[in-house]
Formats: C-alpha cells, structure tokens, sequence
C-alpha cells in the first residue's frame, strides 16, 4: 500500500479517529499494530508470515535476556542477531549467491534460490530488531557505557504488544527512518488529542507529499530513460541531464518518504529521528554521511563501525573499517554486486579523503567551499549510476556514451529534468538563505501553501518508493 494511494489515506483517516476517541486510549497501540498489518498485507498477505516471525525471534530473545538467567544473556544475544540475520540474509541475498555460484537451471537449488521473494522493508525492520537484541543486552551488563533505559517489562504480555508495536509500526515499516529500540520504547504511553504537534506534522506531510508526488513522480518519466538500451542513442548532454535528474530524483523520493513518515507518526503522537539534512551541500563525503540516510549511517556506526573499533585502533585498522562498513552498507542497499561496488566506492572515498585530510590543509573560502560541496555532489550522482543500472555493464556502457555520443540534444528531456529539478535546488537555497537571514522563516507558510497547490495541481503518475527496493 503506497503512502501516496486513495486506500492508504482512507487507513490513516480512520485510525487516526479511532485512536484519539476516549473509548480507544488503552487500546491506541493495538490499533496501530492493527492498521500496521493491514499496511502491510494490503498486497501481499502471505509475507505477514515472516514479519510476525520476525517479531517472535525479538520478543523472545530481548525477554530471556533481560529476564531470563544472567549467565544466559550473551547465548540470547548472539542468538537474537544471528537469527535476525539469517531471515535477512535466507530472504534477500539467496537469488544474488545463486545467480554468482549456481546455475539457474530449472529443477536445481540455484534455481529454487533466485525465486524466493524479497520482502519488502525487511531491511529496515530486521536492523530495529538487532537494535532491540543489542541495546538490551547492553543495557544489562555492568557499568552499561549507553545508559540505555528499561524497555523490558517483566510481563511478557506487555513486552510483546511493546515490541509488535515497535516492530510494525506502520509509517517507518517498510522504508526508515531506522529507529533504535531506546527511542521508540519510553514513547509507548497513551497519547492525547490536545498534545498533537500539528505544525510538525502538516510541515513534514506537506514538504514529503511535494518532494514525492511533484517532484520524484515527475522526475521518473524523464529518468526512465537511462534504463539499457535506451540511452544508447542520447547525447552526451542529455545523459549528463538525465543522470543529474535522477539525483535529484532519488533524493526527493527517499527525503520525501522519510518525512511523510515522521508527520505519519508525530500525528499518532511518536517522534521519529531526523533521516536527512540537506546532504547535497556537503563539503566532505564524511559530512555526507552525516546528512544522508542519517539513520542507517548512525545504526552502522553505533552497531559495526565502534564494534569494528572504529578509529581507536590504528590508522590502517580505521581505513580497513570504513571500507567494510560502506562495503556491507552497499550491500544492504541491494541484492547485487553493483550496489557492493557502490558503497566500496564510497568506502574508498572515505578512506582516501580521511587520508588526504591529515596532509593537505585547505583555506576556509567560500570558493574552496563550493568547490567541495560540487565536486563531492558530482561523485555521489555518478554513484547513483549504479543504483539505477544494476547490470556493470550497462553502468560502463553508460558512462562511455556520455563521453563519446555527440548525437542532438534531446531538448524534451532536458528541459523536463531541469524543470522539475529547479524546485530541489530552490529548497536547500532556501535552507542556506534561512541560515543567512532568520527573517526568511516568516515566508515559509506561503511556500508551503504553493507546495500543497502543486500536489494538488502537478503530481505525477503515482510510483512506488525507490528505497521499497532495498
């Protein structure tokens, strides 16, 4: 069920009635786990299977570790992450091992393999699982350096409402923002009509809802194009056009995913963490990191980057752990070899900019600024490339034509791209505007109001997430 359909809507509108009505206060998070499943089986009922399998491994093993015998709590854990991993691994990454090291024969296992069904947001769903296993057990050894608050009740009733609730919660279900298991746990309470922050939510519905429906679903007829064979024939300019637009592109539909999410759950009262923040003027891939998928870079850090041992041990031991951590990040992105060259591109960047930066010094100018911010924005977009063509080849067949094509330049695409891409630039030229002069906030209700007629005026055709893939 897309967040953008008639019947998502029709959903939330009735929960959201039924949530605040006095009657329902101490049933508020069952009705969400109900809408939740709903959500999520609106297509697909049969993977409702393995998201309540999921659920099961959590609950039991979060439980037995913080209430199970003391001696036990590191088996549970261990137990906890392996399993969750194992579902992971079972169900999103067979058809790509069976593809690389079977045959895909009918009747063999490589074939059986490459048809099981990825599920959607089992990536996202599995990681809050592991955060729930990992944070408990932490929580329960001596001198716990995260100070990470109780979250398991000694009911176990009230730990697995808690946990379905936490596992199925329906705006960030299938694609993130990744939520961690203390976040979200101390906001289980009733909530009330009155403390509903509805300028939080109507900002964030508002700005995702443009940033999905009017600019990535307008984007994707124009981006369509760099699919193989069709961008054979384009010129080098067009290409360069489209591969800018699908930058902008994916950007809009994942930040706008990520913020309708958050203003779906400020509505039922949860504060989601903030996903992106302006990550196209980064300065620095590390500062890119920082602002894009700020989640998944977060739980990546926190739960294999410091475990790893982060930059304590020694610079070659800190290059190696960036590496491998951008290395399984790709890999989490996708079932596929190119999404693995994608994060070592970004591992590799990391490294070797984490190395130049102890050597070489430069001014703080506001050229040398720009400078940066483009050169690292113009990196990232050509790494896009290898989200949009899964196949390596097409990728260099891609990149080839762009440097050789000297065809004419396909005007209608062109201007279709820069069009719709004008409003993605306008917005982070009004955050850097905003920094500059704080008096420009007071515009930002007219703005909105020009965001809300254009979804209502200049939504494209309806299209799923990019990020539903991952």
């Amino acid at each position: 069920m897309l967040f953008t359909s008639f019947p998502f809507l029709v959903l939330v509108l009735i929960t959201v009635l039924l949530y605040y009505l006095p009657p329902f206060r101490r049933w508020q998070p069952l009705l969400i786990i109900l809408a939740s499943f709903v959500f999520y089986s609106w297509e697909s009922p049969y993977l409702l299977t393995l998201l309540v399998v999921s659920i099961v491994i959590n609950v039991v093993t979060s439980y037995l570790i913080a209430r199970g015998d003391p001696a036990r709590q590191k088996f549970w854990a261990v137990m906890g992450v392996v399993l969750n991993l194992g579902v992971l691994l079972f169900f999103k990454y067979s058809p790509m091992f069976a593809k690389t090291f079977f045959g895909g024969d009918h009747g063999t296992i490589g074939h059986f393999l490459m048809t099981i069904p990825l599920p959607i947001g089992i990536s996202f769903f599995t990681f809050q699982g592991i955060s729930l296993v990992v944070e408990v057990y932490r929580s329960k050894q001596p001198n716990d350096p995260f100070g990470y608050p109780e979250m398991v009740p000694a009911s176990f009733r009230e730990h697995l409402k808690n946990t379905m609730l936490f596992k199925t919660f329906f705006p960030n279900l299938v694609a993130g923002p990744i939520i961690k298991a203390h976040e979200f746990y101390p906001q289980i309470h009733a909530k009330l009509w009155r403390d509903l922050p509805w300028e939080t939510a109507f900002r964030a519905l508002v700005t995702g809802y443009f940033l999905k429906m009017v600019i990535a679903d307008n984007l994707k007829d124009s981006t369509f194009w760099i699919a193989y064979p069709y961008f054979l024939n384009e010129s080098s300019v067009t290409l360069a056009t489209l591969l800018f637009g699908y930058s902008m592109q994916i950007f809009a539909d994942f930040a706008g995913y990520s913020l309708i999410a958050i203003g779906l759950a400020a509505l039922f009262g949860y504060t989601l963490p903030q996903n992106f923040n302006y990550p196209y003027i980064s300065r620095s891939f590390a500062e890119f990191w920082r602002r894009w998928h700020i989640s998944l870079s977060t739980w990546l850090r926190e739960y294999l980057y410091l475990p790893l041992g982060g930059n304590r041990k020694g610079s070659v031991r800190t290059y190696f752990n960036l590496f491998i951590v951008m290395f399984l990040g790709g890999l989490w992105h996708g079932a596929g070899w190119s999404y693995a060259v994608w994060g070592t591109f970004h591992g590799l960047a990391l490294a070797v900019e984490r190395l130049v930066s102890k050597r070489v010094k430069l001014p703080d100018h506001p050229v040398v600024a720009v400078l940066q911010a483009v050169s690292v924005f113009s990196f990232v977009t050509l790494a896009w490339l290898l989200f949009k063509l899964p196949d390596f080849a097409h990728v260099i067949a891609y990149l080839g034509a762009m440097v050789e094509n000297r065809a004419v330049t396909n005007l209608s695409h062109v201007s279709h791209v820069l069009f719709y891409s004008a409003p993605v630039v306008a917005y982070y030229g009004w955050h850097l505007l905003k920094r500059r002069f704080a008096s420009a906030a007071r515009a930002e209700y007219l703005l909105l109001g020009v965001m809300l007629a254009a979804i209502l005026l200049d939504s494209g055709t309806a299209g799923a997430f990019i990020y539903f893939q991952f």
